[in-house]
């Protein structure tokens, strides 16, 4: 499984010419609301099995969470399911507002 780093991460974000990938939010509808990254598109972790069929299997994804490991476990289902472009954000939403952008809430 492919990670990445917030700081990454933002460098993609901010690179036109590159692909822009799906930035997959796992959490939970209330931590959402909290924070996240802008553009993000949010499925909560028990939800991926019945709604992956929403994603594209060949398309460049980022999974994100608080801290990292329930993105990683949601990243490894959808590789074993066929997902071909998975990368774990380390870190997670806490990171990118402690690395990144500071105006984000943390919690």
């Amino acid at each position: 499984m492919q990670t990445l780093t917030a700081p990454e991460l933002a460098q993609w974000l901010a690179d036109e010419s590159r692909e822009p990938p799906v930035l997959l939010d796992v959490r939970e509808p209330w931590e959402f609301q909290t924070c996240r990254i802008e553009g993000s598109l949010t499925i909560p972790m028990h939800s991926i099995p019945e709604r992956m069929q929403e994603l594209e299997e060949d398309a460049p994804i980022v999974c994100i969470c608080h801290h990292g490991a329930r993105s990683m476990s949601v990243a490894a289902f959808l590789e074993r399911n066929g997902f071909t472009n998975v990368t774990n954000l380390t870190g997670g939403v806490h990171a990118w507002a402690l690395q990144v952008d500071s105006s984000m809430p943390t919690y």
